[in-house]
């Protein structure tokens, strides 16, 4: 069973009287375990798929279906449910809140469970660990490089066990060897099995992941296998 189908999808949004077709009748399948990149100049589409993928909005016309359920016309309070308990985000400004702790930030998303503050910080840390950062656990961001930054918002991505993690241009705001860093961890985590998609202008970013899916003009215009 796909993790993710779009079945002749699109996503239209008026202007006044203009008409935009972000999205024209996109075919996709994410597989569980797939590590996926998707390229595309501005305009192409790639930013509503992802929004569409992170349940952040709604397709217009066409089925999605998340993990075999059909979810295309669900409401704000359902896609939020999707949102907190399915994905996880990364972002290009690591979007951690300045004045928590890093151990703080990656509980964010699990505060309101029912789970005790003891556990909720045991799985922050067990996060933290994964991507190298129990030693930063006490700072605050403004301490951390960059690259550290974006490690501690992948530990808040993967802390509730996410079905998807979505990272929206995730090494965009990296030197070149904190991009490495980052793409390697990713890398790694696509080997322990965690579905991955990334967002990118970046064809060596993209060069990390197993498949490439390349847009234009809100469609699926290539869809290939990785020589990695």
């Amino acid at each position: 069973m796909a993790l993710v189908e779009f079945e002749n999808l699109s996503k239209i949004y008026r202007m006044g009287e203009e008409t935009v077709r972000a999205l024209d009748g996109v075919e996709l399948r994410i597989e569980p375990g797939d590590f996926a990149a998707i390229l595309g100049p501005s305009g192409s589409g790639k930013s509503t798929l992802m929004h569409i993928l992170g349940f952040m909005d709604s397709p217009t016309s066409g089925q999605l279906r998340f993990e075999g359920r059909e979810v295309s016309g669900i409401g704000r309070a359902r896609r939020a449910w999707y949102r907190a308990n399915r994905i996880g985000f990364v972002f290009q400004a690591f979007n951690l809140l300045p004045r928590l702790s890093v151990a703080d930030n990656v509980q964010l998303p699990i505060v309101y469970s029912r789970s005790r503050i003891a556990d909720r910080r045991k799985r922050a840390l067990v996060a933290l660990d994964r991507v190298g950062m129990t030693h930063r656990a006490k700072h605050v961001p403004s301490q951390l490089s960059g690259g550290e930054r974006q490690r501690a918002a992948i530990a808040r991505a993967i802390v509730n066990n996410p079905s998807l993690i979505l990272a929206d241009e995730p090494t965009g705001n990296l030197d070149s060897q904190n991009v490495v860093r980052i793409m390697d961890l990713f890398t790694e985590l696509a080997r322990e099995g965690q579905t991955l998609v990334v967002v990118t202008h970046d064809e060596q970013v993209a060069a990390y992941a197993r498949r490439t899916i390349r847009m234009r003009d809100g469609r699926v215009i290539e869809d290939t296998v990785n020589g990695v």
